[in-house]
């Protein structure tokens, strides 16, 4: 049920720990990649339509720098900043918005309490309320969500969790498949399609890019926003690239 009437969004994920950029593979095996600010600012400036800051420990040890990192990237750059990680009450939200967040994404927290879903889209509204999905499958149809950073299985089953988040008043999904994620061997499309199929609000999906041909699979799986880390980190692609290869496909985003 999620629309592609819009364009699609071409999206930076920046994963943090501590005061470093990190990437992952299947969110483990973390390699530090440098000052997260200078990738933020080059991504920007090289036309991406917005920044996914995920702090991978923040679930797991509290609060981290991300607000100071949030607060000196919003001075450079000028595109929506969704910001997660460790984010477990409004209070904890008024804080990364007043710091320069357009956009919150939690995980764990709306596991854990899922009227805090409710919560922060009552009271900043439903598009500012991302619900991060960090999901491992079990077999043919069936999907586990994981919580703190892929460490911790749920129980719950991902699909059903999309379409209760929605219910609450969730605007818009990070579907991230931990099996795919920096493997660069494609998206779970048949996570992303499962996802698009029951919820109406718009899926970012995330994981497992590696070449043109995954952008045409993601896409006819439904996402109407697709997030890069390993390509854009490692030097693979830069953005305008990854933006060419999508009008290529004739897949509809944004002319920079």
């Amino acid at each position: 049920m999620s629309s592609q009437n819009k364009l699609v969004r071409l999206i930076a994920r920046l994963d943090i720990k501590g005061e470093n950029l990190i990437k992952g593979i299947h969110l483990e095996g973390l390699r530090v990649m440098g000052d997260p600010q200078v990738y933020a600012r080059r991504y920007y400036e090289q036309g991406a339509d917005e920044l996914i800051y995920m702090d991978i420990v923040a679930s797991l040890y509290g609060r981290s720098k991300l607000l100071d990192i949030v607060r000196r990237t919003a001075h450079d750059v000028f595109v929506p900043l969704t910001v997660g990680g460790g984010v477990r009450s409004i209070e904890d939200v008024s804080e990364l918005l007043r710091a320069g967040a357009d956009k919150v994404a939690i995980n764990t927290a709306a596991v854990k309490r899922p009227e805090l879903i409710s919560e922060v889209s009552r009271r900043f509204g439903s598009q500012c309320m991302v619900l991060s999905i960090e999901a491992k499958r079990q077999n043919q149809d069936r999907w586990e969500i994981y919580t703190d950073c892929g460490r911790e299985a749920s129980g719950v089953d991902a699909v059903e969790w999309a379409k209760q988040a929605v219910e609450l008043g969730a605007g818009e999904i990070l579907v991230t498949s931990i099996d795919t994620e920096g493997t660069r061997k494609g998206f779970d499309t048949d996570l992303v399609k499962a996802v698009t199929s029951v919820v109406s609000v718009p899926v970012i999906a995330s994981g497992g890019f590696g070449q043109q041909s995954h952008l045409t699979e993601v896409y006819a799986a439904g996402a109407d926003a697709i997030a890069f880390a390993d390509a854009l980190h490692y030097n693979r692609y830069a953005m305008p690239e990854l933006r060419n290869m999508a009008q290529e496909l004739d897949i509809p985003v944004r002319a920079v």
